[in-house]
């Protein structure tokens, strides 16, 4: 205690009188025979503070026996009690309702929840601190969303996957990709398309970020998606492994997504079920793949032009993000014999792949035909495959994908190689202005 400590030091010093005690007293509450007896167990004992009332705490022991009986507390004091009959020299064993006590005072609520439940349910209680506020196109994030609704896709039934980047201080979803199965390196690409390009129908919001966080995906770690950021200087951050509050902003966006749109739609399977297991609706009729794009892409409007996250002070994100003075970075599509137009505009979206940027009008298709030598590429309404691109001349290394910056039009040196591949369209080349 502050005050004892301080009567003690002046007594030390030879200056203590009766008035410092009778004012400490009074400053207390306490009587002053109460403030000598302090100063009394300092001398006797050197004890400044009062002496620690005797209660149960949990040992090692009463630890070890939690973790090995669940964190059921009956069963623990049950050995207890056991061991003790088996030897009389140990302690005595305290009732049921002090080391139940001791063990809601001694073990935080994720100690307690990880001992009945497992490590997952610990984390969900553990509590994390916010990254300092930054602004726009400082930081991205980006993640695969499984989305939980089945959706016709040519009579099959699938779940489709959402792949996102979503601006770190502004919370606008830069861009989008769909896929009706697992993503790869091609819905990576045109999120990225969608989330670079801030002409319409993909801007305003979008440029060039200076680090963008994922979790170790292999998709957005594979030399095709790392080399088209390092074109641009951009920093792919790979973030450990099991650590999802280090991407806190797109995991509130793949919480926020499922609780305010998917649990609408028809065939969703986190629906709670009836007795048994049975699904409450096993003959709801699915969206069709291109109808469930379309919703998803007019969510993605809503939440950038409607929603007002608090953390944004009552502001749209396309809001904040025009509010924000930070420049972007000057950017501008070089000549390419792709033309968005012919890309982007003009057709419906195709039942295997589509991405659209902030806008939520347009789709893109990643599914190509083989051209003829000197012909410009263009998509087709139902492609090949995702992830799969058949063309004139030599396949790219990894998966068929072609080369950054290359072209159908232009002829590689060397007698051998023939036409050099094009670069898809899900990604256009760039260039500083």
């Amino acid at each position: 205690m502050a005050a004892v400590q301080r009567l003690f030091g002046l007594e030390a010093r030879g200056e203590l009188t009766s008035g410092h005690v009778r004012l400490v007293a009074q400053a207390l509450g306490k009587p002053e025979r109460t403030v000598w007896r302090w100063l009394a167990a300092a001398r006797a004992e050197g004890r400044l503070d009062r002496m620690p009332a005797g209660r149960f705490t949990v040992t090692a022991e009463v630890r070890q026996l939690l973790a090995l009986w669940g964190g059921n507390a009956s069963r623990v004091h049950a050995e207890l009690v056991e061991r003790a009959r088996k030897d009389p020299g140990r302690p005595e064993v305290p009732s049921l309702a002090t080391l139940h006590r001791a063990i809601r005072r001694d073990l935080t609520a994720g100690e307690r929840a990880g001992l009945r439940q497992g490590e997952k349910a610990r984390r969900a209680h553990d509590v994390f601190a916010k990254r300092p506020p930054t602004h726009r196109n400082v930081v991205w994030e980006s993640d695969h969303k499984r989305v939980p609704v089945q959706v016709d896709v040519e009579g099959e039934l699938v779940c489709p996957w959402v792949t996102w980047f979503i601006d770190c201080a502004t919370k606008v979803i830069v861009g989008v990709a769909v896929t009706p199965h697992a993503p790869s390196r091609d819905a990576v690409l045109a999120a990225l398309r969608s989330a670079i390009d801030r002409r319409a129908p993909y801007g305003p919001a979008g440029g060039l970020p200076a680090a963008i966080r994922v979790d170790r995906g292999k998709e957005f770690l594979c030399r095709t998606v790392t080399g088209a950021m390092g074109a641009f200087a951009v920093a792919v951050i790979d973030l450990p492994a099991y650590t999802p509050h280090l991407k806190g902003t797109v995991e509130a966006l793949n919480d926020s997504v499922e609780e305010m749109h998917f649990v609408l739609l028809p065939r969703y399977t986190h629906r709670p079920k009836l007795t048994g297991g049975r699904p409450a609706d096993p003959d709801a009729p699915a969206l069709t793949f291109a109808s469930f794009v379309s919703g998803l892409l007019d969510w993605v409007q809503w939440w950038n032009n409607e929603h007002r996250p608090d953390a944004l002070g009552g502001r749209t994100p396309l809001q904040a993000w025009a509010a924000d003075p930070t420049p972007w970075p000057m950017c501008r599509p070089s000549s390419s014999p792709v033309s968005p137009s012919r890309t982007t505009g003009g057709s419906a979206p195709s039942p295997l792949t589509a991405s659209a940027g902030t806008a939520g009008t347009t789709s893109l298709v990643t599914g190509y035909r083989k051209n003829a030598p000197g012909e410009v590429p263009q998509c087709q309404s139902r492609g090949q495959g995702v992830g799969r691109l058949d063309r004139v001349g030599r396949r790219s290394r990894r998966s068929g994908f072609p080369a950054w910056n290359e072209t159908c039009t232009e002829q590689a040196p060397g007698p051998s190689r023939g036409c050099r591949p094009y670069f898809p369209p899900v990604l256009l080349r760039w260039q500083d202005a």
